[in-house]
């Protein structure tokens, strides 16, 4: 079991083709790399996974390294033919993607619904 810290929260629930990760508190520099375990471990674990649900409606700060990781389990779930679903974005969350120029990697008109 791995260990969070107290900025950090993951709720992990799931079956062999659908997973959801409802995140509480702050994707940073100090954190983000648990989500993305998190992430890599439901991969490795549910090989036929079609669906990964991230739920962001407790993600309080998001920095670059909490983008990074985002991005990066993007690229994750598309090698494995994962749909990945950002739901339930806050404000701060959605206007990061925005200003970076992201929002539509993760939300564009080919994935309804937030898909990748």
């Amino acid at each position: 079991m791995t260990t969070l810290p107290p900025a950090l929260r993951l709720a992990t629930a799931g079956t062999a083709d659908t997973v959801h990760i409802e995140i509480t508190g702050d994707l940073d520099y100090d954190n983000a790399e648990y989500l993305l375990a998190e992430v890599t471990e439901q991969l490795t674990a549910r090989p036929g996974l079609q669906d990964l649900h991230l739920h962001c409606a407790g993600v309080a700060n998001v920095d670059s390294m909490g983008l990074s990781i985002l991005l990066m389990i993007g690229r994750r779930t598309a090698e494995t033919g994962t749909r990945l679903h950002l739901g339930d974005r806050p404000p701060n969350l959605e206007r990061l993607l925005d200003l970076t120029g992201t929002l539509e990697y993760f939300t564009g008109a080919a994935a309804p619904d937030g898909a990748l």
